[in-house]
């Protein structure tokens, strides 16, 4: 007999079947014995009042694997609107040991059971309610990939290993490489850029490492990053554009796909701009606005502080619509040396993506001549000789349109869709300053 999937139980009332899965509760009312099976779809309830079937179950514990073979009875207080009755139970890896957290009950999200979720991610990931996080996180990336797939970017998967940091500083992982000095990846920014020669348009959803001794709820060592280049860009408006109808295209689909699971995670109410376009704000007006509404002047600030953020995003809510807002014009002294800078205006062609008081996109423009190319690094301070930089160089060198794209944070996406309070809960295993377990 072929195997059933708990959310397709209902298609066969009045026939026998057979379930496979995991025992998830176990319970007495009244003197029966009901069990739940879990399955990749769902939960199966069984009513067990066989004797010799319900002496199979002594001594088990969640998470027991088992067969379970049954007629299936329509009963509209149980989950699909179905149950099996007069089961066969088959154990085929019995679980003796008992759990040491309940995965049927609701998982603790509080600040300070937070370490005890990490500790038990294994087991707790079973729970259904935590299984949804990851779910969205999924569904998600399955529609940013759709999205940019059919504009015609091209998915490339760049090395995580290096000979040198891709944007200099201290904050990087160092390693043994046979002998030499590595580095683990801050970003794909060189290889991105270089493949902008090649396909016009890429795209990496990969690892990035950031070695910052920084225990926020914004931030991890090790983090999911969306990465996008593209070229033969008109400017910076259509890098912008890209980016935020790409976000609103897979927010909105997963809203749809997933609109109970978010429901049941109380997750916010969803609200994008009706005629799809992405509220804009430089940052010299954000400080302005900042600085007017709250009496705390912000205007000397080079970029926006955390609670300007929250409040742009509030603002661009309630009175625009919107849960997403940009930030544009950086001043200029906020540059890196692969940016296209307006020296005129004092200014980069550089927007921050806010997401529900949080920046989850960083989307410049990109300087594209050699010449300029080599001035800014210098300026930098970078050593334009470094074997690190060779064949970046070499793909200016040899010709680059104009081009711009994104670094794009997975986790953060996940966490303010979901309405989690930090970051980590939306990933799996994390990795922080404090954790290098599970």
């Amino acid at each position: 007999m072929s195997r059933t999937l708990s959310r397709d139980i209902a298609q066969h009332i009045g026939e026998t079947t057979t379930i496979k899965g995991w025992l998830h509760k176990k319970r007495l009312m009244g003197g029966l014995t009901f069990i739940n099976v879990r399955d990749r779809a769902g939960l199966t309830q069984v009513l067990v009042e066989d004797k010799k079937e319900v002496e199979k179950l002594r001594g088990l514990h969640i998470g027991t694997v088992l067969e379970v073979t049954g007629a299936v009875v329509e009963d509209e207080r149980a989950p699909g609107g179905a149950e099996i009755h007069d089961p066969t139970l088959k154990i085929t890896m019995p679980v003796t040991d008992e759990p040491p957290i309940e995965i049927d009950k609701p998982i603790q999200h509080k600040a300070e059971n937070l370490d005890t979720l990490f500790e038990y991610r294994v087991l707790n990931v079973r729970n259904l309610q935590e299984q949804n996080i990851f779910k969205v996180r999924a569904a998600l990336a399955k529609y940013i990939r759709e999205y940019l797939n059919d504009n015609e970017f091209v998915e490339i998967h760049t090395p995580k290993i290096l000979g040198a940091a891709t944007e200099g500083g201290a904050e990087v992982f160092k390693l043994d490489y046979f002998g030499k000095e590595a580095t683990l990846a801050q970003s794909p920014q060189l290889y991105k850029q270089i493949m902008v020669g090649a396909f016009e348009r890429v795209y990496e959803i990969a690892p990035a490492f950031r070695a910052e001794l920084s225990a926020t709820t914004r931030h991890m060592s090790e983090v999911y990053m969306l990465d996008i280049e593209m070229g033969f860009v008109d400017g910076h408006d259509e890098v912008l554009d890209t980016v935020g109808n790409m976000t609103q295209y897979a927010l909105t689909k997963t809203y749809e796909e997933l609109a109970a699971a978010l429901k049941s995670m109380n997750a916010p109410e969803l609200v994008l701009p009706e005629d799809g376009k992405v509220p804009r704000f430089t940052v010299a007006e954000i400080h302005e606005m900042y600085t007017k509404a709250t009496k705390t002047d912000t205007r000397d600030e080079k970029d926006l502080i955390p609670d300007e953020e929250r409040w742009i995003s509030e603002y661009a809510r309630k009175q625009l619509h919107s849960d997403l807002v940009f930030a544009t014009e950086f001043p200029i002294e906020a540059a890196k040396f692969y940016h296209k800078v307006d020296a005129e205006k004092g200014v980069v062609a550089w927007g921050d993506l806010l997401f529900r008081g949080v920046e989850i996109a960083t989307c410049p423009l990109r300087e594209n001549d050699y010449t300029a190319m080599i001035e800014q690094m210098k300026k930098a301070g970078l050593d334009v000789d470094h074997p690190g930089y060779k064949y970046y160089l070499q793909a200016f060198k040899y010709g680059l349109p104009q081009h711009g794209g994104c670094g794009f944070g997975i986790d953060r996406l996940v966490q303010k869709t979901t309405g989690l309070k930090n970051v980590k809960e939306a990933t799996l295993f994390p990795r922080d300053i404090n954790r290098l377990t599970p």
